[in-house]
């Protein structure tokens, strides 16, 4: 099998993949029909309770909190508040105090970039819940009373609180405060109780995300991008909690820890819950009905005396998958970048590609460096197959003789060939191995390029004005198909006439499948075949000038 064939039946293989998974994606069996709009379905939510209840016993009395003001009470089911920082805009519902749609001012839509890009969102009925657990205490049902309905972060403000107040028990009053801070996408939610019965009080909080299983709109299904659940914890790391097995039963969830977060990811995006280090913790995730699922995380309160506060918080990530800011948010959180088992060559491609995108300020640019320089270390090695190329090209007519010579008697035409390698000096394998060595690189190359939210309506030049998207005109795929057709022209025209006519099929056949795959990745197998068709020209006018095989 000589190089070229190697190479369009891996290509081939790894789309057929994608395409399978794909068909999977549309096929699979419907769910069912929403039967509620997305505000029922959140309250719907239930309510999680820890499997190892906390109970009120006395405890030492504590430092008595600061004292909550009396707030002008805004009431009424469903109402909305709505948030503005630098970076986003918030609406939170006061039933619950939910946040219920999440909008971010500085990435723009998947489908139109006039409009901005919006995460959270009643569309999949993806909110972001919390609550308290216990006799009394408010949940994501209760509803909430505000000072006001618009809040907007001013010059010279780096943070901006919401404050909501709901009734407990009687004696008891709580408070949920959001805070959001300047050029972040950090979200602080705080629940805070001032028990003022004569009893201590013991509770709980659970902070959750809310979601449907439906797809980004945009995020197309031969990509196959993941959108779903994920957890982490330094004892089971990183691993995907996909809706289908939330359905069976069969996701993995790890009980009582102290570290970790839970999150849920979709392509370029993850919003995640991310308690603080060192603190006890419980996950949970489950299928609602309605094809609604829920995962989160409780927080265990200390026993609140008589007359004392208590308070617990727990910060909410919800924004790109940025992997700089992921790393330097928490531990484990910039693996939500998920490059599956070849993250050990992904990882080092992308620092090199970030390196010199920094270097070129261009993402086009630094795609075309990085395969400069990714065809410059595997030189030696492409050297050595199209070298091999050449020479079988060489003695190609000879090897049709030998086909007419002996017929159908394949032991003899076998070792006529094999006489004929070994005359010439040619490896038959010589063109295959090396490119096998390559196919890990190319495979984790496209995931760097499809996972990495940073090239997300990155512009190169000209017509290409997001490199995250397929080619508007189809420029790029056309020139990428002409020059598969100069790549299997200087190869070795295969004996067999069927061979050699999916041969020539193959560049066309390809081209149109790579019309819908992104402009990054397009650029990048362009540039690479026009290295190749370089080097295997140069390569082989050199041996057909310099030697040409015995005849015998």
């Amino acid at each position: 099998m000589d190089t070229q064939r190697l190479i369009l039946f891996f290509v081939f293989s790894f789309s057929l993949l994608l395409l399978w998974d794909a068909w999977q994606k549309e096929h699979r069996p419907p769910v069912a029909a929403i039967a509620q709009s997305a505000q029922q379905s959140a309250a719907q939510a239930t309510v999680p309770s820890p499997s190892v209840p906390k109970q009120a016993t006395t405890a030492p009395p504590q430092k008595p909190g600061d004292a909550i003001p009396p707030t002008k009470a805004v009431q009424g089911k469903h109402e909305k508040l709505r948030v503005k920082t630098d970076n986003l805009v918030a609406d939170i519902d006061l039933q619950g105090g939910d946040i219920v749609r999440l909008e971010f001012l500085k990435q723009k839509d998947t489908l139109d970039e006039k409009l901005n890009f919006v995460l959270l969102t009643p569309e999949f009925r993806y909110a972001a819940q919390s609550g308290l657990i216990g006799p009394g205490l408010p949940t994501h049902k209760t509803v909430y009373s505000a000072d006001a309905r618009e809040y907007a972060l001013t010059d010279g403000q780096d943070k901006l609180q919401v404050r909501l107040e709901a009734a407990g028990p009687e004696g008891v009053k709580t408070v949920k405060t959001l805070t959001f801070h300047r050029s972040s996408y950090a979200i602080d939610i705080a629940h805070e109780i001032v028990n003022g019965s004569a009893t201590p009080l013991a509770a709980h909080a659970y902070f959750q995300l809310l979601r449907d299983s439906k797809s980004p709109p945009g995020d197309s299904a031969m990509l196959n991008t993941y959108t779903g659940p994920a957890i982490y914890t330094e004892q089971e790391k990183f691993h995907k909690l996909a809706f289908g097995d939330l359905d069976k039963g069969k996701a993995s969830v790890p009980r009582a820890t102290d570290n970790g977060w839970i999150a849920m990811l979709q392509h370029y995006f993850v919003s995640a819950w991310l308690p603080k280090e060192k603190t006890q913790r419980e996950y949970y995730a489950k299928r609602l009905e309605d094809n609604l699922y829920s995962v989160g995380v409780i927080v265990p309160v200390a026993v609140i005396a008589p007359n004392t506060s208590g308070s617990v918080s727990v910060s909410l990530y919800a924004g790109p998958q940025e992997q700089d800011a992921l790393k330097s948010i928490a531990p484990g959180l910039d693996l939500v970048v998920d490059y599956g088992w070849l993250t050990v060559v992904a990882a080092p491609l992308f620092w090199l590609l970030q390196f010199l995108y920094k270097w070129v300020g261009n993402w086009g640019v630094a795609i075309i460096l990085l395969t400069v320089l990714i065809k410059a270390v595997f030189f030696p090695l492409s050297a050595a197959s199209y070298k091999s190329m050449a020479k079988m090209k060489l003695v190609t007519p000879r090897m049709t003789k030998l086909r007419e010579q002996y017929g159908n008697d394949r032991a003899r035409l076998n070792q006529a060939m094999m006489d004929l390698y070994k005359t010439e000096k040619i490896n038959p394998l010589g063109g295959c191995l090396p490119i096998v060595v390559q196919i890990p690189v190319f495979i984790s190359l496209y995931w760097v390029l499809l996972a990495s939210v940073e090239l997300r309506h990155a512009p190169f030049y000209l017509w290409i004005h997001d490199l995250s998207a397929q080619d508007p005109y189809y420029v790029l795929p056309l020139l990428m198909m002409g020059s598969m057709v100069i790549q299997t022209k200087l190869n070795p025209v295969p004996p067999d006439p069927v061979q050699a006519k999916v041969m020539m099929i193959m560049p066309f056949a390809f081209g149109v499948m790579f019309f819908f795959f992104p402009a990054g990745l397009v650029l990048y197998w362009l540039v690479n075949n026009i290295l190749s068709i370089a080097q295997q020209w140069q390569i082989t006018r050199m041996i057909e000038g310099g030697k040409t095989p015995a005849r015998r």
